[in-house]
């Protein structure tokens, strides 16, 4: 694989790709990058802005994308891909693929697609809450323990940082799928109907939300081995906007299981981004893009991947410091 060629970013000039190829240029300049966008203008001006990058159309209903063969080392589709154009292409150019905006549902066609040809391309999965960093953090936390029995996820996203036309999109079409929850119980996927969870802010508020389906779910238990995993989601307004701030993300992360010692131990922490969701969800896309290309260890072979199997939960960590992200302690909560 040639990763001195171009990572094409589809839906570049939207806020995820355009955060994403900042990212990637700031971890990375020398990694030249393309910028797909529906209006060419606005792409020439996040490539010229990034520096390295050129601008560029596509056609998402041609096979071929408008493009010439060869010219990528991976496709990042920063964007719903509703006809798996771009994952096709992808597997037509043997180039590493990265999808964020499939969703729990979604995600079984774009699953069927990429395994009906497994040796083609690497395919990494990352509609996950902030494209997996939350696994990541989960996974890099749960390291403390030697056996991880339960885990509780408690996202609060404020309801001015939906990420975009894009982003709000997204979440309709997830919306209109199913309004029941995922949870692992007792080792079993099980569908739940919660939508009178409140998840407690770091200023003590609580804030309403429900238990959602998200592939974190499953990510986390097959991450920890924890027989018992939920994802609760509360929109509202933020514990940095109500302190008269920006509008920040709060991700409460417990753990429940056993030390080394094998003494029973909680971990209770929040994951805080001041900026909100916008640097977790561009990270989490980086991650991807520099392990699938070979710039953090190996390139990455073809296959069908999610965000916990290949990237290492330590320099996931290190890399959410490094963009502003904190862990905070917090005293043991009360089981929802």
């Amino acid at each position: 694989m040639d990763r001195m060629k171009p990572v094409l970013i589809l839906g570049g000039t939207g806020q995820a790709g355009r955060d994403t190829a900042e990212m990637l240029r700031t971890w990375h300049p020398e990694l030249p990058l393309a910028i797909a966008g529906r209006d060419i203008d606005r792409a020439r001006r996040v490539a010229d802005g990034l520096g390295g990058a050129t601008a560029t159309t596509v056609d998402l209903q041609r096979a071929d994308l408008g493009l010439p063969a060869g010219g990528h080392s991976a496709v990042v589709a920063a964007l719903w891909d509703s006809r798996h154009t771009g994952l096709r292409y992808a597997q037509d150019q043997g180039i590493p693929y990265v999808s964020i905006s499939s969703g729990y549902l979604d995600v079984a066609p774009e699953i069927v697609v990429a395994a009906q040809r497994p040796g083609a391309a690497p395919v990494l999965l990352a509609s996950h809450f902030c494209t997996g960093t939350v696994v990541l953090a989960v996974a890099h936390l749960a390291r403390e323990l030697a056996r991880v029995d339960a885990v509780r996820v408690g996202a609060i996203m404020d309801e001015e940082d939906s990420g975009g036309p894009a982003g709000l999109a997204d979440l309709e079409r997830w919306a209109t799928v199913t309004s029941a929850g995922l949870q692992r119980r007792d080792g079993v996927f099980t569908w739940v109907d919660e939508t009178a969870v409140q998840v407690p802010a770091s200023d003590g508020v609580l804030v309403d939300g429900a238990s959602v389906a998200v592939l974190d779910v499953p990510s986390i238990a097959a991450a920890t081995g924890a027989p018992d995993v939920r994802v609760d989601l509360a929109i509202g307004e933020s514990a940095g906007r109500r302190a008269g701030g920006a509008p920040s993300v709060e991700v409460l992360v417990e753990i429940d299981g056993v030390d080394a010692a094998g003494q029973p131990r909680r971990i209770s922490r929040y994951l805080v981004h001041r900026a909100g969701q916008r640097p977790l969800t561009a990270l989490g896309i980086a991650l991807g893009v520099e392990r699938l290309i070979g710039l953090q260890g190996d390139p990455v072979g073809p296959g069908i991947h999610m965000p916990e199997s290949l990237i290492d939960p330590a320099h996931a960590a290190a890399r959410l410091a490094g963009v502003g992200a904190e862990f905070v302690d917090v005293p043991a909560l009360t089981a929802r």
